[in-house]
């Protein structure tokens, strides 16, 4: 019942999560295209770079919108724990096409820095002001939802990257009307290029980790296996042990447990070991063999 009542308000989470994301998508493409046109027009590769990144932004916010419809298709015979790991491949897929942009900006940045040409700064600073405005509205809508959502928190890094490349952009575009540096623009759209790699690292470790069934950040077997033991006189020792997770908010536990005595009730046993587990962690599943 409680693996149940788990689920449902998981679904209504996401549900409210996939909202606020159309939101945040509707804004980003405002503005993207918005870059777009005045990278062109200021002949500034800084903006098109960060337009570039919007872009990479919308897919992001489209794949993650994609992922958590999948997932909310319930459980069935031939998929047992639903489908909740399509935002965990949604993120995956996320970090991957963060690199290739990323190479690209570079490239033009190189060849801007060796070529530089001349920009509209006061333009610049125009739309990149619209910019960051657009972005800081983004990252209020989806700041309650990125630590408990790791598809959330790669739109969220994306968000976050955007903001600092277009106050990067300001800066730029500072400094190009005041000393007519036009070399700052490439050297901005370099720096931008070098925190979206970052960041696509970032993503793709913690969802590469999931992928592979490793233990949750900051929660190991033997950590959890010694707090048990400290919980429960009754256990002698624990085997195959193991947790992973689902996806970011949903764990799944299995142990076998040798047991001192044999005068006990197993049933309440197992009841008090599970409820202690749930209570502590967002564990849905908590499957223990006992030894006698």
């Amino acid at each position: 019942m409680k693996e149940i009542f788990y689920k449902q308000q998981i679904s209504e989470f996401r549900f409210s999560e996939g909202r606020r994301l159309v939101i945040s998508l509707v804004i980003t493409l405002i503005f993207m295209f918005l870059e777009i046109l005045g990278g062109i027009i200021t002949k500034s590769i800084a903006l098109i770079s960060d337009a570039f990144h919007m872009f990479t932004h919308a897919f992001t916010i489209s794949l993650s919108l994609f992922a958590i419809i999948i997932a909310r298709k319930p459980p069935c015979h031939h998929r047992t724990f639903g489908l909740y790991r399509a935002e965990i491949l949604s993120a995956f897929v996320n970090g991957l096409t963060l690199l290739p942009v990323s190479g690209l900006i570079i490239y033009f940045s190189i060849r801007r820095l060796t070529n530089p040409a001349k920009v509209l700064g006061f333009e610049m600073f125009i739309i990149a002001i619209l910019g960051l405005f657009a972005n800081i509205a983004s990252i209020i809508i989806l700041r309650k939802d990125y630590k408990n959502n790791i598809n959330i928190k790669s739109v969220f890094f994306h968000l976050i990257g955007d903001a600092l490349s277009s106050i990067a952009v300001l800066f730029a575009s500072v400094l190009i009307i005041l000393k007519n540096w036009f070399i700052v623009d490439p050297i901005v759209s370099f720096g931008i290029s070098l925190l979206i790699a970052k960041w696509a690292f970032s993503v793709l470790k913690e969802s590469g980790k999931i992928l592979l069934e490793m233990a949750p950040k900051g929660l190991d077997i033997e950590r959890l296996s010694h707090e048990l033991k400290e919980n429960f006189p009754e256990i002698d020792e624990i085997s195959s042990a193991h947790i992973w997770s689902i996806t970011s908010d949903m764990l799944v536990f299995s142990a076998h447990l040798s047991i001192k005595s044999e005068n006990f009730n197993q049933n309440e046993f197992l009841q008090r070991v599970c409820g202690y587990l749930q209570s502590r962690y967002p564990i849905i599943e908590c499957t223990i063999q006992i030894k006698v």
